[in-house]
């Protein structure tokens, strides 16, 4: 029922739209009488009339306005066909939505058909998105391995291309949408950007592959106060281990009850040392322009408890930011992404404001609330980042 109303109200906003559209530019004629002409392509809304348009992205809505026009029976853009119901076609005006599909074969007109086998031709550019890359599945993949990058505007046929200019293998999409590629590391990729080019355009991403900046936790070598016990070597894995993705990682293997601390690692700048001092000045002042990541491997799911995260911050505070369950990465590394305007809005409520130290900040990565968690999960390269590419 809420299908069939959504439909109906869309249905009478286009009668609506072209019915102005008639009143405005129609002389009133039902029956064509001459050559069918197009005089401007414009947006529909009335009221932006005279808006003309010479290209527009694919699912735009568009009228087309000229004189003689009513026994149009089909319109493409390229080499594309779009949907055309009559309802919407008069002599002076076709309203019709641009193709969605990506055409194959670009000549930059829209070209109508008649009735008697008539065609007319204009120039007009469907303007095809450049890639978006917006996040990948894990920043640390092995060469060899598949690495999973999520955006949109996916047109084959594309290139992925890793710093240090090495291409990978891009395997077929995971999603018939164009949001998904699945790609195989190659030799040679380097830390930094990567790159996305299809026949549209090219886009470098704002993540860093093997992204090493301003890491604020790691264990190459332990730092802290809390359990060295938990960090595992990279140079002496056990057979159940994971595959360490960029060092040594550490390892929470046990069973924690409800109200149980569980210090992961931390603490003060004095015992974590220079690593402390990496939280870059400027994401304490400008919290919005980065991001807090990290690599996680569930090797059990994540589904009960809370991680309590502490950084950038002059002491400890217990409930500076929680980071809840569910998560289940299903033993595989995954990069966790938390916008840092985030965190710093619960150290606010918490009554807490960062602020700079150049001798660096409290650490403390903690599990403690009141419901147990069967706990199996390993945790590396937590790190500041920028959100974009400087």
């Amino acid at each position: 029922m809420n299908y069939n109303i959504k439909h109906l109200s869309l249905y009478l906003l286009l009668a609506l739209i072209i019915g102005i559209i008639a009143c405005s530019d129609d002389d009133g004629e039902i029956e064509a009488t001459g050559d069918p002409m197009i005089h401007y392509v414009r947006v529909t809304p009335p009221e932006s009339s005279d808006s003309l348009l010479v290209a527009a992205f694919q699912g735009s809505l568009i009228a087309i306005i000229g004189e003689n026009l009513g026994h149009a029976n089909q319109v493409w853009f390229n080499d594309q066909q779009a949907e055309l119901n009559p309802v919407y076609v008069t002599n002076q005006s076709i309203l019709v939505g641009v193709p969605t599909a990506v055409p194959k074969e670009v000549d930059n007109q829209v070209r109508l058909y008649f009735n008697n086998g008539d065609s007319l031709a204009y120039d007009f550019q469907v303007e095809i998105s450049e890639p978006l890359i917006e996040a990948m599945k894990s920043e640390y993949v092995f060469e060899g391995d598949v690495a999973t990058i999520y955006g949109n505007f996916f047109y084959e046929p594309l290139t992925v291309t890793f710093a240090g200019g090495v291409e990978g293998e891009v395997l077929p999409a995971s999603t018939e949408d164009g949001n998904v590629i699945n790609v195989v590391v190659p030799a040679g990729a380097q830390t930094g950007p990567v790159t996305v080019t299809t026949n549209f355009g090219a886009t470098e991403s704002d993540f860093w592959f093997r992204d090493d900046r301003n890491i604020v936790l790691s264990s190459d070598p332990f730092t802290g106060w809390w359990n060295a016990d938990y960090v595992v070597d990279a140079l002496a894995v056990g057979p159940d281990d994971p595959a360490p993705i960029n060092g040594n990682y550490i390892r929470i293997a046990k069973p924690i009850g409800a109200w149980e601390w569980t210090e992961v690692a931390g603490g003060p700048a004095s015992a974590m040392g220079d690593i402390s001092k990496n939280f870059p000045e400027d994401a304490i002042k400008n919290p919005e322009d980065y991001n807090f990541k990290f690599e996680i491997n569930t090797l059990k799911p994540y589904d009960n408890n809370t991680i309590r995260l502490n950084f950038g911050l002059q002491s400890e505070i217990n409930d500076a930011y929680f980071w809840q369950p569910p998560y289940d990465s299903k033993g595989q590394w995954e990069t966790v992404v938390i916008p840092l305007e985030q965190m710093f809005a619960a150290y606010e409520e918490n009554g807490v404001t960062p602020t700079v130290n150049p001798d660096g900040y409290w650490t403390r990565v903690m599990i403690f609330d009141g419901n147990a968690l069967d706990c199996d999960i390993a945790f590396d390269n937590f790190r500041v980042v920028p959100k974009t590419l400087n």
